[in-house]
């Protein structure tokens, strides 16, 4: 007969009983989401649903608005400092060397805008935010006390190569936000950089050479005195400063550990052109890299936007050479404060434009049919600015130029981005390297061609901005434009 199975021993009572292999997965899955930021994030925003994210929102303008200040901050005083940097031979040859100093901040950045994407999507986008804070700061201020020529080029090439955070900003608004305020974030991202690049050409107008302008507070014997480009420079660094500070509250989005988590790169986070490409990325290999550029709806939106910066930039940069220098070259005349009251009077309409009447007019028009429109009407008013100094002065004359200056602002607003990917970030970098060296150069040649038969002057420099612009125009039509089909 069988014998019963003999119970277990006593001893064997208080043992543990052995934990599934699964189970133990489980748990360490749970504590490497524990240990995740990104992972301790989301649980955050599944705690705040219904609550407005105003921390995490003005977290993001002051980063984004500090890192955005220095790009075109020396335009107002460019012409002055390069003058008194005696590299130029002649007061007709200043614009070509000023060109070059414009441009070397984004020669940097296009050097470094894929690898900074690439940093970002391993290792966190608050890392990158903060080095592009801490290099404003530092190559700022050292731009501020050049005393040569190349010092001048080399610190704001530097700067260039350390600004990174474009393409991660975009990336962290849409992250650190509950879904439903995202967009919102991205938002507030294009509004502050838009800030950014009026303000920043203000303080350094009002602020270049104080102690010419204010000596009852500065001393010419004073290092303001001595580097007059200081100021301004200074400035923008204590901004940036306070905003390397305020990044302390900053929670990175990165998820860091294996599993189902979504896909978070730079290059999926933005903008719907990215869903061909993040398809195609997902495949993996240096194929998916040659990928990017067969994606025309996402390349055709780029080229669009690199045009239409490149005529930007160069506007930026020309406008100020042409309101500092002679009236007997064809300029205005123009102080550094004279500049900086237009950048900012023009600045202030153009945020009220932004907040109140480009939302509506946005609402009832196609994004690119506004962008033809804006354009189109570009031209007449580019055109007229070189028969401003003949014709007017004194108060019709700032009348005018504030007027014009805010139109023209106000036409540079309409967005045709396509995501802000490191390879979209190196082709726009690259178009506004070209410009202003390329607007310098032009500039430098209008000078000395005066009484030229045709064109003469500025109006040269005027007519090639308009040819840009024509160019912008026509390829915001097929086959040059496409617009990327979206499944819903």
């Amino acid at each position: 007969m069988d014998r019963p199975m003999a119970a277990a021993p006593d001893a064997a009572v208080g043992m543990v009983p052995a934990v599934p292999a699964a189970s133990n997965a489980v748990v360490g899955e749970a504590r490497r989401r524990l240990r995740c930021p990104g992972c301790r994030l989301d649980q955050r925003k599944a705690e705040r649903e219904g609550m407005f994210p105003y921390k995490e929102l003005f977290l993001i303008w002051l980063v984004t608005l500090c890192s955005t200040l220095p790009i075109q901050m020396l335009f107002p005083f460019l012409y002055f400092m390069i003058r008194d940097l005696h590299i130029a031979r002649d007061e007709k040859d200043i614009g070509f060397y000023a060109g070059f100093v414009g441009a070397s901040f984004m020669a940097g950045r296009a050097l470094t805008a894929v690898i900074w994407g690439m940093v970002a999507d391993k290792h966190g986008r608050k890392q990158v935010i903060v080095i592009t804070l801490a290099a404003i700061v530092i190559f700022n201020t050292l731009f501020g006390l050049s005393s040569t020529y190349w010092m001048a080029i080399f610190t704001r090439a530097l700067l260039g190569l350390l600004s990174g955070m474009l393409g991660p900003i975009k990336a962290y608004a849409t992250e650190a936000c509950r879904k439903e305020y995202s967009h919102l974030g991205l938002a507030i991202v294009s509004s502050s950089r838009g800030i950014g690049l009026v303000v920043g050409p203000a303080i350094g107008g009002y602020l270049a050479q104080p102690a010419d302008k204010y000596p009852g507070i500065f001393s010419k014997k004073s290092i303001f005195g001595r580097f007059p480009y200081f100021l301004p420079s200074l400035s923008v660094s204590i901004l940036a400063f306070v905003a390397l500070f305020s990044c302390f509250w900053l929670q990175e989005t990165l998820h860091k550990h294996t599993g189902d988590v979504t896909n978070n790169s730079i290059e999926t986070v933005e903008d719907p052109l990215a869903s061909t490409d993040a398809q195609e990325k997902s495949q993996g290999g240096s194929g998916a890299f040659l990928q990017l550029f067969k994606n025309w709806p996402l390349m055709s939106a780029i080229i669009l936007y690199s045009i239409f910066s490149l005529q930007d930039v160069a506007y930026a940069e020309v406008f100020s050479l042409w309101a500092i220098s002679d009236r007997r070259y064809g300029g205005l005349s123009f102080s550094t404060t004279d500049v900086g009251n237009v950048l900012a009077i023009s600045g202030l309409f153009l945020m009220l434009y932004q907040l109140f009447i480009y939302p509506s007019v946005a609402k009832f028009v196609a994004p690119i049919t506004l962008v033809r429109i804006t354009a189109i009407l570009t031209v007449p008013l580019l055109s007229s600015y070189a028969i401003m100094p003949a014709v007017l002065s004194g108060f019709p004359l700032h009348l005018v130029v504030n007027c014009a200056s805010f139109l023209k602002n106000a036409f540079s607003t309409q967005d045709v981005r396509g995501q802000a990917n490191g390879i979209a970030v190196t082709i726009m970098s690259i178009s506004k390297a070209i410009a202003p060296a390329v607007a310098g150069i032009i500039f430098s040649w209008a000078q000395k061609r005066q009484k030229a038969s045709f064109l003469p002057g500025d109006h040269l420099v005027f007519f090639m901005l308009n040819v840009v612009t024509v160019i912008g125009i026509v390829f915001t039509f097929r086959p040059f434009f496409v617009r990327s089909i979206i499944n819903h």
